[in-house]
């Protein structure tokens, strides 16, 4: 069921939203294949997004926000900052929004919200993956600055063949 959603908030994720976390992402695995996971891949139980939501809060070079609706958590981001020193310019962008929630604004709330927080914090190089099929969310990013850095072909095995993935990435200054 389709929702006409005009409010949601985006937040900074919380040790609380752990379980809702696990349970959400497992649901998102299962209605798209636009992401890498299927289903109950590489599965993260709470204790698993409770220890994300920990070491991100305390790196500078982290970030991992909630999208809320009607009480409830619909979607998430985060950006992952690089470990290495000759690498800490950079970070990793990552989406998702429940199937339900599509359409209504949460993933470009989303972005906004990382690319903002990327200029605030420093970061040269705001990187992601998209399959190369997702035209949407590849004109998306390109609204945000994204330029395409390269193409891995055949990367994804979906049910009806092999698709290409788009290496992306915004630059913010040198």
């Amino acid at each position: 069921m389709k929702h006409d959603v005009r409010r949601w908030t985006i937040r900074s994720a919380e040790v609380a939203d752990a379980g809702e976390l696990s349970a959400l992402r497992y649901q998102i695995d299962g209605e798209t294949e636009y992401l890498d996971r299927e289903q109950g891949e590489a599965f993260l139980d709470e204790t698993g997004f409770r220890k994300l939501i920990e070491k991100d809060a305390e790196a500078e070079n982290r970030l991992f926000l909630v999208a809320e609706s009607e009480g409830k958590l619909v979607g998430f981001a985060r950006c992952e900052g690089m470990d290495l020193k000759r690498k800490a310019h950079q970070a990793e962008f990552g989406v998702a929004v429940s199937k339900e929630y599509w359409r209504c604004g949460i993933g470009r709330g989303l972005l906004e919200s990382a690319v903002a927080w990327a200029d605030r914090s420093g970061i040269v190089k705001l990187t992601l993956s998209v399959l190369a099929a997702n035209q949407k969310a590849v004109e998306l990013y390109k609204q945000y600055g994204f330029v395409e850095e390269g193409r891995l072909r055949a990367d994804k095995r979906l049910a009806d063949g092999y698709y290409d993935t788009l290496l992306m990435a915004r630059f913010h200054s040198f």
